[in-house]
């Protein structure tokens, strides 16, 4: 036999995942709703996204070494000096880098389908198909042309509001709204921001995430992450960051206005049948930073590899628990990383204290050595014992100066 694998979603997940099981000679449908899809999102990539995706110099718009955090009451603290000349964090478009990695499957040969899957007809024996019930946007129409497509499995790449994770029923979670206002400002504003990326945080930002302003091409993203999934409390928060970045802001022009939802832990089931999700679908966003675009690539890489391997490059139906190996890799590498970001986003931004605290924190070189460390390269790095007891006696100790440690 020959595998046939229907991939939903062409971002960083889905498209990673079409690349290596085209390359592997699986028959891959890749399904796209929109071709020219912009989803609202920070845009930074770590360092080591770049070369282990072979990422071209165009899709970066900055190289991103200098940062500030700026606490609740307005300090800044400058990070970046720990940064090797080599080093640096990208930053990008997305459609210009969803684009790219798209194409590049549909290149090699994966089968790109512009259009939105609506249903699946689960199959009643075990080596039977599936089948997706889809629109066939291709033609240009709003509604589109109903088709079906048979596949043997199914990789659900296709975003938090996933229908293909509705489909299996994998359970909810939590999510968070991203909310981020595109605007192209002044030469001399942007000559500031050249290769400089700024964090706040504070309550009038977020109650529990960061608010951003990220270089781009020719303008800046300027948004907020939230878990009060609100309208009026978003745009209350948005308003928030404009104030505090009024100074920075002056005579920009507003060119783009993006929301989108964010998943904020994995869904309790990931794999049923022959299908698996991967990225936001899956729910791989990380606590504390909010990233997700490595992850959602890496994932899509991830569970391709293990399709690749279980079905012997096609040549044979996979099974559920053959496929969940992915999972199992996937919890075995990243896991300790989700804890531990979780656990600074649960210690450090429930209170303008602890936020206060954080920013003093990230002072510290020692501090920014390992942070850097730890996105650049996607480990959670081992300090020194000399080093971590440092960097827990400094947190400590900005905790008890901010108060932050008051019940």
């Amino acid at each position: 036999m020959t595998l046939r694998v229907a991939v939903v979603g062409g971002g960083p997940a889905g498209s990673s995942a079409a690349e290596t099981l085209v390359k592997a000679g699986i028959e891959t449908y890749l399904f796209e709703r929109r071709l020219d899809n912009a989803k609202p999102c920070g845009g930074a990539i770590p360092l080591c996204m770049i070369s282990e995706f072979d990422l071209p110099p165009e899709i970066i718009d900055r190289q991103v070494r200098r940062m500030k955090m700026i606490s609740p009451s307005n300090i800044e603290v400058n990070i970046g000096s720990t940064l090797k000349a080599d080093e640096y964090i990208g930053m990008c478009r997305r459609e210009v880098l969803d684009g790219f990695l798209r194409n590049r499957a549909a290149q090699l040969g994966a089968t790109l389908i512009n259009g939105v899957v609506q249903d699946i007809t689960f199959p009643q024996e075990a080596t039977k198909p599936y089948i997706l019930h889809y629109m066939d946007l291709s033609e240009g129409g709003p509604e589109g042309t109903p088709r079906t497509l048979e596949v043997d499995a199914i990789i659900g790449a296709d975003g938090a509001n996933s229908r293909i994770a509705k489909a299996i029923k994998a359970g909810d979670y939590n999510y968070a709204i991203a909310f981020q206002e595109r605007i192209r400002l002044p030469q001399d504003k942007m000559d500031y921001y050249e290769d400089l990326a700024e964090m706040y945080v504070g309550d009038d930002v977020s109650p529990d995430f960061y608010a951003w302003v990220f270089p781009k091409y020719d303008h800046v993203a300027v948004g907020t992450g939230t878990m009060r999934v609100n309208q009026a409390r978003i745009k209350q928060l948005q308003a928030g960051i404009r104030a505090r970045a009024a100074h920075r802001l002056e005579g920009g022009k507003i060119i783009k206005v993006e929301a989108h939802p964010i998943p904020e832990h994995p869904r309790p089931r990931r794999v049923v049948g022959r299908v698996a999700l991967v990225g936001d679908a899956a729910g791989y966003v990380t606590k504390s930073s909010g990233e997700g675009i490595y992850f959602a690539a890496k994932s899509g890489r991830m569970c391709a590899e293990t399709l690749v391997e279980v079905s012997r490059s096609g040549q044979k139906l996979p099974t559920e628990a053959e496929i969940k190996q992915y999972l199992k890799r996937w919890d075995r590498t990243y896991g300790a990383t989700y804890l531990v970001l979780d656990l600074l986003q649960r210690v450090f931004y429930r209170s303008d204290a602890t936020r206060e605290a954080f920013v003093e924190m990230c002072a510290d070189r020692d501090v920014q050595r390992l942070t850097f460390d730890s996105y650049l390269y996607k480990t959670v790095v081992p300090a020194n014992p000399l080093v971590q007891m440092k960097i827990t006696a400094k947190t400590v100790g900005s905790l008890l100066r901010g108060h932050a440690l008051a019940p």
